[in-house]
């Protein structure tokens, strides 16, 4: 199972440094109106210098290199988990919760900074805008969810109840 959650990783961390290498080539300057894809979605370039959702900006910018140690530890422990997981999902699931970590922590030792370039907004209230990484460790944390609704695969050391046969 481990190859799954290897290339899922491997996916979301090219899609994602892909997206932010086209976000910054055609949507400089940053923080400018954009460009707009549906009535709710725009594509406009920020940096988030913050944790998630760009919480504690000012505080994080200062500590680039702590955050990075956080999140290594974190893909670390992550790692450990898809090296012992037999499960297809939660392989998967995990792959694509380490690549989209790895996919920004590129970003913050390359430029201190995570690129995010997809604006979703309604009726003027605005998402924090994210990128490809997000969408892969959400789509990661879903899918390690619904693996963990499962029913367990019965062992061989379950006991046997009455009037159940092998």
């Amino acid at each position: 199972m481990r190859r799954w959650g290897l290339l899922a990783a491997l996916v979301a961390i090219l899609l994602d440094q892909a997206s932010k290498a086209w976000a910054l080539a055609a949507l400089w300057p940053p923080y400018s109106e954009g460009i707009t894809l549906l009535p709710v979605l725009n594509l406009r370039l920020g940096f988030n210098t913050g944790v998630t959702f760009g919480m504690f900006r000012e505080s994080a910018a200062e500590a680039v290199w702590l955050l990075v140690a956080i999140k290594l530890a974190i893909v670390g422990f992550l790692g450990w988990w898809l090296w012992r997981t037999r499960l297809r999902a939660e392989a998967i699931g995990l792959g694509l919760v380490i690549g989209g970590a790895l996919g920004n922590v590129l970003d913050r030792v390359r430029q201190g900074a995570v690129t995010d370039f997809v604006d979703a907004h309604y009726g003027g209230w605005h998402w924090p805008t994210f990128n490809l990484a997000d969408v892969a460790i959400v789509c990661g944390v879903a899918l390690l969810m619904l693996a963990g609704l499962r029913a367990p695969a019965p062992t061989s050391s379950d006991p046997i109840k009455p009037g159940e046969s092998l």
